[in-house]
C-alpha cells in the first residue's frame, strides 16, 4: 500500500521518526506518532496517508478507508491517497470499487507502478484475469525488480491457461527472492496444474519451510500427495491447515475427497457437511456435498443452490458449471430427470464456451492411427518387444465400466491395481512419440527393436516403483481409458500384456460421460461428443481386426451386472491368473479409488445404471444423429 509523505510547508518533524519506526515494523510506536501528529492537526495530509497504511498492516481495513478517504478529499490530486483507498476497498473485498479507485489514482498519475499492481490484484478479484495480467506487465516493465508483481504476473498467467509462462514468471520473482514463500507456492500451483505433482510437492514443501504457518501450502501439498498416492501424507497435510485455520473450507473439501477416495465415505461426507456449514454458497462446496449423498427435497444444500440459481450472472464461470452439474444430480436424484438434465445441458454449454477443442483435427488424428497400423505393420515387429506378463490395460471409453473391471481384479490377491496411469504415454517420450499428431502415429513405421524396447522398459520401471510391494503381485493393472489409442503400440511394446476393452451401451456411455464433470473436451457438446464415439467405436474395431487372438478381450458392462460371477471368471482367466472368491466381493476391497466411479465401485452391483434414464429424442438429437447405427 502506497504511502510516500508530500513534501508540505510546515510539515511535522515527527514524521520522518514515524516513517523510520514505521518501515521497522515497530507499527506500536510509529502509531503513536501519527495519532499525535493528528491529534494537532486533524487535517494533516501525510499522517492520515500513512496512518491509513499502517491500519490495513494490523487488518483494520475499514480505518484504514477513512482515513484513505479523509486523505483524497483534503489532496483531489494525490495518487497516493487514491491508491491507498483502492487497497483498503481491495482488503475489504469491495473489488469494483477498488478497480476504479486504483484506476482514479492512474489517470493522476499514469506511471504509478505500486497502483498498476494494485489495480491488477483487483481485476484479479473480479475475474478479469486478462486484463489483470497487462496490469502486472506494465508493472514490471516500470519496475523489472518488482517481485510482487512478477507474483500476480504468474497468477495471472495461471488463470489464463498460460502455465508455461507462468512458470516463467514465477521462476523469475523466485530469482529475485529467492526466500519469498508466496513466489514457491504459486510456482507449485503452475507445476500442479501441469500434472508434474512430484515437483510440485517439492514446491509446495519449500513454501512451507519458509513460512510454516502457509495453511493454504499445506492444502496444496496435500492435494499433490494425494494425486501420488500418499494419502497418509496427505491428511496430515490437510489437518496441519485446519490446526492453523479450523474455518479453512477447502482444507475441509480436500480432506473429505480423500476420505471418499480411501473408501471412508461416513467421513467424507461429514467433511463436506462441515464445508458448506462454512460457506454453504460457494458452489464448489455444494458440489462436493450434493455428489456424495442424495440430497432429499428439505436438504438446505438443495435450497441455496436454487436461491444462487437466481444469481449465476454474479458467479464466476466455473462456479456456475459445479453448480449446474450440482443441481442436476440433486434433481436427478430427486426423481427430476427432465430438470437435471437441464443443468447438465446449461453447465456442458457454458463449458465448451471455455474450451479450445480442434474436433476435426482430433478425430483426423485417431482415424490416422488405424491406417497406420497395418497388419504388416504388426506383423513387421513379431517378437521385438519385452516378453513381460505384468501390465494389464484397461481401455475404453470413459464411464464405461473400467472402475468395476478394475475393482473385480484389484480383488485378486496376485493383482495390484495401478489406476487411472500416464506412465505408457510418458515412456513414449523417451523415444521422441508424444502422442501428437506430428510423432504419432506416423513415426511409429520406422521404429526399431530398441526403440520397443526403450519403451517397456521405462514404463515397466515406471509402474514397479509405483507398486507398495514387489514380492506378492504378479500383474498390474493401468485402467488410462485413452490408452485405447495405443493398442497396436502397446502389444507391439509388451506382446504378453493383456488388454480389457470395458464396454457399454453407447447411449448410456455418451449420457454419463455428459453428465461428469471431468474436462474432455470432446464431451461437452452431444455432437461432438456422439462424432467422437464413432470414430473410437472404428478404431477399436480395427485393433479386434489386427491383434492376435488372447491379447484383448471385450468386457460388456451389462453383462457385468447381469452375471457377475461368469464375467469375472472370463475376466481373471484372460490375465492368466487362478481363481478367486474375492473378486465376487470386490466392493469391499479397501483401495484409493479416484474416478467419479468411486461411490459405485463400493456396492454390491446393482441394476439402476443399465438403460439410464434418458432425455427425449428431440433433445438427444444431436447425439442420436451422429452415433447412427453402431453394432
Amino acid at each position: 500500500m502506497s504511502g510516500t509523505p508530500v513534501d508540505t510547508p510546515g510539515r511535522d518533524a515527527r514524521l520522518e521518526r514515524a516513517l523510520a519506526l514505521h518501515e521497522a515494523g515497530r507499527l506500536g510506536e510509529a502509531e503513536r506518532l501519527y495519532l499525535s501528529m493528528l491529534g494537532d492537526r486533524p487535517d494533516d495530509f501525510d499522517a492520515l496517508l500513512q496512518l491509513s497504511a499502517l491500519r490495513l498492516q494490523q487488518g483494520r481495513a475499514e480505518q484504514s478507508f477513512t482515513l484513505a478517504n479523509r486523505a483524497a478529499t483534503l489532496a483531489p490530486q494525490s495518487a497516493e491517497a487514491r491508491s491507498n483507498r483502492a487497497t483498503a476497498l481491495h482488503a475489504m473485498k469491495r473489488h469494483e470499487e477498488a478497480v476504479a479507485s486504483y484506476e482514479d489514482a492512474l489517470t493522476l498519475d499514469p506511471e504509478f507502478v505500486e497502483a498498476h499492481y494494485g489495480l491488477g490484484t483487483a481485476l484479479m478479484a473480479t475475474g478479469h484475469h486478462d486484463e489483470a495480467g497487462a496490469c502486472f506487465e506494465r508493472s514490471v516493465a516500470l519496475d523489472p525488480d518488482y517481485v510482487e508483481a512478477w507474483c500476480g504476473l504468474g497468477a495471472s498467467q495461471l488463470a489464463t491457461g498460460r502455465i508455461d509462462r507462468s512458470l516463467l514468471s514465477y521462476n523469475k520473482a523466485i530469482a529475485l527472492a529467492p526466500d519469498l514463500s508466496d513466489a514457491h507456492f504459486g510456482l507449485a500451483a503452475a507445476l500442479k496444474n501441469l500434472g508434474r505433482d512430484d515437483r510440485a510437492a517439492v514446491s509446495y514443501a519449500r513454501a512451507l519451510a519458509l513460512k510454516p504457518d502457509f495453511a493454504e501450502a499445506h492444502v496444496g501439498l496435500g492435494i499433490c500427495q494425494v494425486a501420488l498416492d500418499r494419502y497418509d501424507e496427505a491428511l496430515v497435510h490437510f489437518n496441519a491447515a485446519l490446526a492453523l485455520n479450523p474455518d479453512n473450507d477447502e482444507a475441509v473439501v480436500n480432506l473429505g475427497k480423500a476420505l471418499e477416495e480411501l473408501g471412508r465415505s461416513d467421513e467424507a461426507r461429514d467433511a463436506f457437511e462441515r464445508a458448506f456449514a462454512l460457506r454453504p454458497r460457494k458452489p464448489a462446496n455444494c458440489y462436493a456435498l450434493a455428489m456424495s449423498r442424495k440430497l432429499d427435497a428439505n436438504s438446505p444444500c438443495l435450497t441455496v443452490m436454487e436461491q444462487l440459481v437466481g444469481d449465476l450472472p454474479k458467479l464466476r464461470d466455473e462456479d456456475q458449471v459445479l453448480l449446474h452439474f450440482a443441481l442436476g444430480k440433486a434433481y436427478t436424484d430427486l426423481g427430476l430427470s427432465a430438470d437435471g438434465f437441464a443443468h447438465v445441458l446449461a453447465g456442458n454449454a457454458i463449458k465448451r464456451r471455455r474450451i479450445t477443442y480442434d474436433e476435426r483435427g482430433a478425430l483426423a488424428a485417431i482415424n490416422r492411427i488405424g491406417t497406420t497400423f497395418t497388419p504388416a505393420l504388426m506383423q513387421s515387429h513379431v517378437g521385438e518387444g519385452e516378453p513381460s506378463r505384468l501390465p494389464i490395460f484397461i481401455v475404453g471409453m470413459p464411464r464405461s465400466g473400467s472402475t468395476l473391471v478394475e475393482q473385480i481384479l484389484a480383488s485378486h490377491p496376485q493383482v495390484y491395481a495401478g489406476g487411472e496411469r500416464s506412465d505408457f504415454a510418458a515412456a513414449m517420450k523417451a523415444v521422441g512419440l508424444d502422442g501428437s499428431a506430428e510423432t504419432f502415429p506416423y513415426a511409429v513405421r520406422d521404429i526399431g527393436a530398441g526403440e520397443l524396447r526403450k519403451i517397456a522398459s521405462g514404463y515397466l520401471v515406471r509402474l514397479v516403483n509405483a507398486m507398495s510391494s514387489r514380492d506378492t503381485f504378479l500383474r498390474m493393472t493401468d485402467k488410462m481409458p485413452a490408452n485405447f489409442l495405443f493398442v497396436g503400440l502397446i502389444h507391439l511394446v509388451l506382446p504378453n500384456a493383456r488388454i480389457i476393452h470395458t464396454c457399454r451401451a453407447a447411449v448410456d456411455t455418451c449420457l454419463s460421460c455428459f453428465s461428469t464433470m471431468f474436462e474432455q473436451p470432446y464431451a461437452c457438446d452431444l455432437g461432438e461428443l456422439g462424432r467422437y464415439y464413432r470414430t473410437y467405436s472404428g478404431l477399436m474395431d480395427h485393433w479386434r481386426s489386427v491383434l492376435p487372438a488372447g491379447v484383448m478381450i471385450d468386457v460388456q458392462y451389462e453383462d457385468v451386472v447381469d452375471d457377475v460371477e461368469r464375467q469375472a471368471r472370463r475376466i481373471i482367466a484372460h490375465c492368466g491368473l487362478p481363481w478367486s472368491d474375492a473378486c465376487l466381493a470386490f466392493h469391499t476391497t479397501a483401495r484409493p479409488v479416484k474416478t467419479a466411479s468411486v461411490l459405485q465401485v463400493r456396492r454390491p452391483i446393482y441394476q439402476s445404471s443399465v438403460g439410464r434414464w434418458r432425455p427425449d429424442d428431440d433433445t438427444l438429437r444431436p447425439l442420436l444423429a451422429e452415433l447412427g447405427p453402431l453394432p
